[in-house]
């Protein structure tokens, strides 16, 4: 009798490891872009900033979000970093927005100033990061994009 539970429960683990497998195989990871960054005030020396992050949901099913976490960095500097856990659902093949309470790191924000003072560059290497969380069994989703800003090149009117 032991030896049929055992092979009961060794059958449905299996099915159970086959289906989760097969349960992200079309998924593609959502798009995100930062849309606003907007000053708050502080009674503290650290700034505070709204990011407001614009998502796009390329898959058919909604993208129903637990929680966030965001971070940029600056030529290797992690200047802003924040959360949040009050976010909307978004439609499969949809968009909408999240905002994310950032709050900026003194001490790395004084070492990019002293760096960027010291030395006369056109370029700022700057890398965005953001993991969303799906909730329940479903790992976390991990949204990367690295780029340069140009400082030589004329505003954008």
């Amino acid at each position: 009798m032991r030896r049929c539970h055992r092979i009961i429960l060794l059958v449905l683990t299996a099915l159970t490891v086959m289906g989760c497998a097969t349960l992200r195989q079309d998924f593609e990871t959502p798009i995100v872009n930062v849309s606003a960054v907007r000053p708050l005030p502080s009674d503290s020396l650290v700034p505070r900033f709204e990011i407001v992050l614009h998502i796009v949901n390329p898959n058919r099913s909604p993208l129903k979000l637990q929680g966030l976490v965001y971070t940029l960095a600056l030529d290797g500097h992690k200047l802003l970093t924040g959360a949040a856990n009050d976010l909307p659902t978004i439609d499969g093949y949809g968009e909408g927005e999240a905002v994310v309470i950032a709050a900026a790191s003194l001490l790395s924000s004084i070492r990019f100033l002293t760096d960027l003072m010291h030395s006369q560059r056109e370029t700022i290497a700057f890398e965005l990061k953001a993991k969303l969380d799906p909730g329940g069994i479903r790992p976390s989703i991990h949204v990367s994009e690295n780029g340069e800003i140009n400082l030589s090149a004329p505003p954008v009117n």
